[in-house]
């Protein structure tokens, strides 16, 4: 134990004073447990034995190896950046249990300044208050169609072609931001908007967009998704930021290493972007062409 005999005999005294009772039979051949003794030991080996478990538990959590992430989205995690973040991080930390919270925008930050969120997927790249944040991807968006609509035999729409339609956005998440995105997007083409707000889910929004009551918009992650009756068609142009927003206080240990991966995969598709760009350059573009792409 690399502690001296005496030192281990004063503490052994020492704890038989706070106890009240001897806790062994001492003789000339040494000494053994007397009834006190006998009960003792085993309550103390299960307190040893627990203050161990709970270091070991500890050590784990700071290492990611366990714990808990509340995370809010909003936007699908049918497919893409997200989708492939959170399948990447279960498979090197299956022991962490991670929380999916829908929610608005406003909701979200506001429990993160709380520290009752770790984390938020957001559109936009927005700074808020008393709150981090990174740009992680983007996706294209999409207008979702009746199969029989005569903009579906099209590849892709511009907004043009959709300013005379009448849209629908579902009242839970992210139905207010899409509602602001095309009242923006539809006023830019001096065309007052027609959309409709719905108290239904996703899913059934696209049920009412099959049966013709309307159109809808989603992100390209969403397009992944087998809905009967609705095709999903990219709008010219149109692409959605998504950042991650948390708390500067937030110090999980689970979050931040998934905040690392997030930042590191963000940095490998970035620079894979890049790459593809400058594959896609004239064999005999100038060194100034090259430079200027990839800053």
């Amino acid at each position: 134990m690399g502690v001296q005999q005496s030192s281990i005999s004063r503490c052994i005294c020492d704890l038989e004073d706070r106890l009240g009772t001897s806790l062994f039979h001492r003789h000339r051949s040494g000494v053994t447990l007397n009834r006190a003794g006998q009960q003792f030991l085993p309550r103390a080996r299960q307190i040893i034995r627990g203050l161990d478990e709970s270091l070991h538990a500890m050590a784990a959590l700071g290492r990611s190896e366990n714990g808990s992430i509340r995370v809010g989205i909003y936007s699908s995690i049918a497919s893409g950046f997200l989708a492939e973040l959170l399948c990447s991080f279960g498979d090197q930390h299956n022991h962490v249990q991670i929380e999916l919270i829908d929610g608005n925008p406003e909701e979200h930050v506001a429990a993160i300044r709380r520290l009752k969120l770790d984390v938020a997927f957001l559109t936009g790249t927005r700074t808020w208050q008393e709150c981090d944040s990174a740009l992680m991807w983007s996706e294209g968006v999409f207008v979702v169609l009746p199969e029989r609509h005569e903009l579906a035999i099209r590849t892709a729409v511009d907004w043009r072609e959709l300013s005379g339609e009448a849209f629908m956005v579902s009242k839970t998440a992210p139905g207010q931001e899409i509602y602001h995105y095309l009242v923006r997007k539809l006023a830019d083409l001096s065309w007052h908007p027609d959309i409709h707000v719905q108290s239904v889910s996703r899913d059934n929004l696209l049920s009412l967009v099959a049966i013709g009551r309307g159109l809808t918009v989603v992100s390209e992650a969403m397009t992944v998704t087998n809905h009967p009756g609705v095709v999903f068609r990219p709008i010219k142009g149109e692409r959605l930021p998504f950042s991650a927003i948390w708390s500067p206080n937030n110090d999980n240990p689970a979050f931040r290493r998934l905040l690392s991966m997030a930042r590191t995969k963000a940095g490998s598709e970035r620079s894979a972007a890049i790459s593809e760009h400058l594959c896609g350059f004239e064999p005999h573009a100038s060194p100034s062409q090259t430079r200027d792409l990839s800053q």
